[in-house]
């Protein structure tokens, strides 16, 4: 009893000493695992993208942002990051806009003009090689917000500032700079666009959704 009293006690006092190792070893190899990155081996890559985006249907806004997305490229096809944006949403309702006479309209703040805010995952996937023009597709899979405490007036409702789905798939044309700068390209492709949320005030339910088609232009470096 004694020695197996003795053995715990020396057991409890080799673990500090085994967590200040581990600590260590922690720490020296930080710097083996941010020069990767810093130096460009884990093919880090960026963007930046302009969309020109218009409304579809009877509940529609036009939607002109711009977005930036950082990541890494796992493969010669493949990228994955995460990105952010600020986007102009402008409401476009039909000529003499009535609310619904049901709807106390008259006690909610609202605009026909808003700044969203998208956050998303991106995923893109390229088709052919990186040396010449090719194909690409894009995805864009978050959330978004919109800013301020006013609402978004629609024809048939209000879209609020609470979180809305955000979906914004891309197909287009990859071209690169030069044949010597191939990493740095423009994008050209045809954008549509999904926000979706049944937290908002509409006339026969609270989900509203709107879609958005148009164009976008990025450049990747």
């Amino acid at each position: 009893m004694k020695r197996l009293y003795i053995l715990s006690l020396l057991l409890v006092s080799l673990i500090p000493v085994r967590m200040s190792a581990q600590y260590y070893e922690i720490a020296t190899q930080l710097p083996q695992l941010i020069s990767p990155a810093l130096s460009g081996s884990f093919n880090y890559k960026g963007y930046v993208e302009l969309a020109g985006l218009a409304g579809l249907g009877h509940n529609r806004a036009n939607d002109i942002g711009i977005s930036t997305s950082q990541g890494f490229r796992y493969a010669s096809w493949f990228f994955m990051g995460v990105g952010t944006g600020v986007d102009v949403m402008m409401a476009q309702q039909p000529e003499g806009w009535l609310p619904s006479p049901d709807f106390d309209y008259m006690y909610r703040r609202s605009s026909k003009t808003k700044v969203m805010i998208p956050v998303f995952t991106d995923f893109r996937f390229n088709i052919g090689p990186e040396s010449g023009t090719s194909m690409f597709v894009d995805l864009k899979l978050g959330a978004a917000w919109l800013l301020g405490n006013d609402d978004l007036r629609m024809a048939d409702g209000f879209m609020t500032n609470t979180t809305q789905f955000f979906f914004r798939p891309t197909v287009g044309v990859r071209i690169p700079v030069s044949a010597t700068s191939p990493r740095q390209a423009v994008n050209v492709g045809v954008t549509y666009q999904l926000l979706t949320s049944n937290n908002n005030y509409y006339w026969r339910s609270n989900s509203l959704t709107l879609n958005n088609l148009g164009v976008s232009i990025a450049y990747e470096w």
